[in-house]
């Protein structure tokens, strides 16, 4: 007879579900963020997802359904090379251009970037989009940030990221208490702009870059060489004004690049056995081809004839 009840059953210990395993998800905080209120009426509860990876920077707007989350816009930092930014894609001032063009990208998708234009001025003061929300009109987009299983320290880059999407016109709730400048001495809580500011267009990156240059050249030339080259590529003269043009050019041209559709290998037989594959970039290869049915019947029978004489 087949058993059913298996050790596995009369034990206490219960598996984890495999991403907890693996150490991706807490599934503590997800349940929390995607849980939706019951009176909304499968309304999705959308989440402002930053992601800081070693190589790039990835911001996406999700929301959970059954079948699983569904990513209604995204953008990545390695799409900053389209806007002149070649080099630091993983710094404050790369999260928060990700954070402004997905917050861009997305208003455009749903009809809202004309409604909710964002910040005018990047200052580094605190900006609510809800203030510009009149009557008759579209309310926000709303979502709710999702750091993942990234320790909320003071100054961590996915508040850059949500500083770009705040500033871009979404609304995220949040205060100013994790936001590079912040300080609490005693019982006095201080929030400093113009901190925050510098770490938005790089200015802190810049100093440290001169500080080298002056000190230590063959040092600099390791750890800034191709900002160096970055800089003169797009004939700018600071990091300033290079995140400033940047942050320009978003707002102009948020939409993602179409993505080239690749072309079919064209398939030329030249031979019975043998099958050539020429490739859309006009490479050629060769391949062995498998036989028919007929062919194969007709092998068998030449086998036969020729065992018999």
């Amino acid at each position: 007879m087949k058993v059913y009840k298996t050790r596995a059953y009369f034990k206490r210990f219960q598996t984890r579900f495999r991403r907890r395993r693996e150490g991706k998800t807490d599934y503590y905080a997800r349940k929390r963020l995607i849980t939706q209120d019951k009176s909304k009426y499968n309304t999705p509860k959308y989440r402002f997802v930053a992601r800081v990876t070693c190589s790039r920077v990835i911001c996406q707007v999700i929301y959970a359904t059954i079948k699983g989350d569904k990513v209604l816009a995204a953008a990545d930092s390695r799409e900053l090379k389209r806007f002149g930014v070649e080099t630091g894609l993983t710094n404050y001032a790369a999260c928060y251009a990700t954070g402004l063009l997905t917050a861009r990208r997305l208003l455009a998708k749903t009809g809202l970037d004309k409604v909710y234009t964002g910040a005018k001025k990047v200052d580094g003061e605190d900006y609510d989009v809800q203030k510009d929300h009149k009557e008759n009109q579209r309310r926000p987009f709303k979502a709710v940030l999702d750091v993942g299983l990234i320790r909320t320290t003071t100054g961590n880059r996915v508040f850059g990221c949500l500083k770009g999407a705040c500033d871009g016109g979404l609304h995220i709730p949040h205060s100013t208490k994790r936001f590079p400048g912040f300080s609490s001495e005693g019982n006095k809580e201080a929030y400093n702009a113009k901190v925050h500011r510098e770490r938005i267009f790089g200015i802190h990156v810049e100093k440290y870059m001169k500080h080298l240059k002056d000190s230590d050249k063959d040092a600099f030339q390791r750890q800034f060489s191709k900002w160096d080259a970055n800089l003169q590529k797009a004939k700018v003269t600071s990091l300033e004004k290079l995140y400033t043009k940047v942050h320009e050019e978003i707002r102009k041209n948020p939409e993602a690049p179409a993505k080239k559709q690749k072309t079919k290998a064209e398939v030329k037989y030249t031979d019975k056995r043998k099958t050539i594959i020429q490739t859309a970039g006009g490479k050629k290869y060769k391949i062995d081809r498998r036989f028919t049915l007929a062919e194969r019947k007709k092998r068998v029978e030449q086998k036969i004839a020729k065992a018999a004489n």
